[in-house]
């Protein structure tokens, strides 16, 4: 079971993260993690913080040599702002004084909700381990799950469709990489440079208004095999952990996969998609578009996805981000020591972070989606994994 957990606060000494289930034999190298880092470190709108950290990752365990060996992968993103937080955020008994002491929830975020169930008085307590620097980690581990579906030829795009109401609206059919290239040129992670220079103006605007924003992205898998998930119980849908992990990102509010919600609105004739036969399975090592198999859909409105499993077309999932809770025109609140109304604390934000959102989905779903390839096509090597995987191809290609 490929799985993983993350430790570490917003201003703590670093971040960490721990990949168990990882097969031997993978090639990893930190400038590979690094640049994911970075991704997510980028687009217009972001705050302070990403002028003090340049993360870079360092691999402390599981890899040798530039090859994992089978055991827990560990990773560290060292905070380079804790040198102004030692006495606050240290560990041990020390002489901080409490000036950094929060005691007003801001709304929208976890602050008071956390400090009810903890019990902490410091709403600092809460506020550290919510915040979404805990993303970098996460996308530390992504990004060693996206090597594992690169030896495979699966690979994982993102892009953004809205910020603060300007939507771009895809016309026709795209090839993902494209798209995937139009979006890495855009401050905002849009592939339409008109809709981007729009996106701009808005999270211009909002800035001067002392608010945030808030969008909507999407994430593309090409490649993926049929037959990833189940339809026999209910925590081994696909879909279901799909969701769960784009959900469990800070201040995503929803997710839909293929048309989503517009089949609420949308005939049965125009929403389910027709089945053909005779595409050839084409070789998934370089490949651009490996659908293995020889049945085949015109139309993608699933998803990708029936009955819980992939059926072979790209999985397509669309994630809403909410505006940043921190503004820097404060709502009202309430001081929890005094009970007195309170304009909320402000700790350094983010005017928008949607396509940094973008970035930490594309590891959410390509973490999910090897662990669903390892219980597929399970091996304690990356040579047995393949051998395999090819069999399973040359079984779909026979039936």
């Amino acid at each position: 079971m490929l799985r993983f957990l993350t430790a570490g606060e917003s201003h703590g000494k670093e971040l960490t993260a721990i990949v168990e289930g990882a097969p031997s034999g993978l090639p990893i190298s930190p400038s590979q993690i690094d640049a994911d880092l970075a991704r997510r470190q980028s687009g217009y709108g972001r705050g302070g913080r990403m002028s003090i950290e340049t993360d870079r990752v360092e691999i402390t365990a599981g890899v040798r040599h530039g090859l994992t060996l089978g055991s827990p992968i560990a990773l560290i993103v060292r905070n380079r702002d804790w040198e102004n937080w030692t006495e606050v955020m240290s560990p041990v008994p020390s002489t901080y004084d409490g000036s950094k002491t929060v005691t007003k929830p801001r709304p929208g975020h976890a602050d008071l909700s956390g400090g009810i169930k903890y019990d902490h008085r410091d709403l600092r307590n809460i506020l550290e381990r919510s915040s979404a620097r805990e993303t970098a980690a996460r996308v530390a581990a992504g990004a060693v799950a996206r090597r594992l579906l690169d030896e495979f030829g699966i690979k994982v795009y993102s892009w953004v469709t809205g910020i603060g109401g300007v939507e771009w609206k895809k016309r026709g059919e795209a090839r993902p990489d494209e798209l995937f290239d139009g979006a890495e040129a855009s401050v905002v992670r849009c592939p339409d440079k008109k809709t981007s220079k729009a996106m701009v103006s808005a999270i211009d605007l909002a800035k001067r208004a002392g608010d945030s924003l808030g969008g909507v992205f999407e994430v593309v898998v090409t490649g993926v095999p049929p037959g990833l998930g189940s339809h026999v119980q209910w925590d081994r849908k696909l879909d279901g952990s799909l969701a769960r992990a784009l959900m469990s990102i800070q201040a995503i509010k929803g997710v839909e996969v293929g048309i989503g919600f517009g089949a609420a609105s949308t005939p049965g004739s125009k929403v389910h998609d027709e089945i053909f036969h005779g595409r050839k399975t084409k070789a998934f090592k370089g490949s651009y578009w490996p659908v293995p198999g020889t049945f085949f859909r015109k139309t993608n409105n699933a998803g990708g996805i029936e009955g819980g499993m992939s059926n072979g077309e790209p999985l397509v999932l669309r994630a809403v981000m909410k505006p940043i809770p921190t503004l820097y025109k404060p709502l009202r609140s309430i001081d929890i020591v005094t009970k007195e109304p309170f304009k909320a604390s402000i700790e350094r934000s983010d005017v928008c972070a949607v396509p940094a959102a973008a970035i930490v989905a594309e590891a959410a779903v390509a973490f999910e989606v090897a662990r669903e390839f390892l219980v597929k096509f399970g091996g304690d090597s990356v040579v047995e994994i393949e051998r395999n995987y090819r069999g399973y191809l040359g079984q779909i290609e026979r039936y």
